[in-house]
């Protein structure tokens, strides 16, 4: 029988994936803002501790939690941790919460790996019995939520589920991503030709493919999953393949890391050149072995996918 399925966050880049690509008896969707999927059932609330969601939740099997405060460039708000806080940790535990008194059978949590840290030394990949250690008030409030729902979980009969992606991409992906897509289609000669890093990313589709499984599949019950391609890239491969995918030949010049940090402190941009030029790599064997899973697209396909959407829009 197909299960009724409450998703978070439906108007975000992943929830909107999610909500085309879910096959439900029935799926309801909650959030701010209206996704306009007239053929699904539309909640608007907000995601804090206090909210009420009892009524929507009534005859739900699974719930997948996308929704969160993201970052925020330029971040005003006079504590951002409190405002994290808010809706990532108090949020979810209050949804959880009253998940388990409707009688919700699975709650699925869409983390990250930054609970985990900012970067990894060369093939000292993170796995999912990492130790939690955080860096930012993102970060902080994901991992906050993670322990108190594995703390509900053990207190009662609600499975959960964790997910920790990295840098998630994909057609209308925003931020640094988005940027380096419009670099790469302009192809201007960048001194970005010899970073030899690894890092470890998540095509969305590939990212949607695994919070389908975890909601059903018996062996994602209470674990914790790490999720990527698979396929460790450095910054010079990546921006050499989306160059190839805007149609352009690549023009990188190799300079030596070195300097490349040297103007990073000259121009104030050091914190930029330290994530072009670092290591983050994710090992999801856990992920493969449990569940039998594996990425359905590859890195190739998952760039040339947000170029092909770019070109029809």
């Amino acid at each position: 029988m197909d299960k009724i399925i409450l998703l978070t966050g439906a108007t975000g880049f992943v929830g909107r994936s999610l909500a085309h690509k879910l096959c439900a008896k029935e799926l309801r969707l909650l959030g701010r803002t209206d996704p306009k999927l007239s053929e699904h059932r539309f909640c608007q609330a907000e995601i804090n501790g206090t909210v009420d969601f009892k009524s929507f939740l009534k005859g739900v099997d699974v719930v997948i939690h996308a929704a969160a405060r993201a970052h925020v460039m330029n971040d005003t708000t006079s504590d951002p941790q409190l405002a994290y806080d808010e809706v990532n940790t108090a949020g979810t535990l209050n949804l959880a919460r009253q998940a388990e008194a409707s009688g919700v059978k699975r709650f699925v949590f869409i983390s990250s790996i930054k609970v985990n840290g900012e970067e990894t030394e060369v093939d000292q990949a993170f796995t999912s019995s990492s130790v939690l250690k955080t860096e930012d008030p993102y970060g902080i409030s994901k991992a906050k939520a993670e322990v108190a729902l594995q703390k509900l979980a053990a207190e009662t009969e609600m499975e959960i589920v964790i997910i920790r992606p990295p840098l998630v991409y994909g057609p209308g992906v925003k931020a640094n991503f988005a940027t380096m897509i419009n670099v790469a289609k302009r192809n201007l000669p960048l001194p970005l030709g010899a970073i030899n890093n690894k890092r470890s990313l998540v095509a969305l589709d590939n990212l949607v493919d695994l919070i389908i499984t975890c909601t059903s599949h018996p062996k994602a019950a209470n674990q914790t999953f790490l999720v990527s391609d698979d396929h460790d890239i450095s910054t010079t491969d990546l921006l050499k393949m989306m160059t190839q995918a805007a149609g352009k030949k690549p023009m990188l010049v190799p300079m030596p890391i070195s300097w490349l940090k040297i103007v990073g402190k000259m121009t104030g941009k050091q914190a930029v050149i330290d994530r072009l030029c670092g290591n983050l790599q994710l090992n999801i064997s856990h992920t493969k072995r449990t569940l039998g899973w594996k990425p359905p697209i590859t890195v190739e396909e998952g760039i040339r996918r947000c170029f092909i959407k770019e070109e029809k829009s």
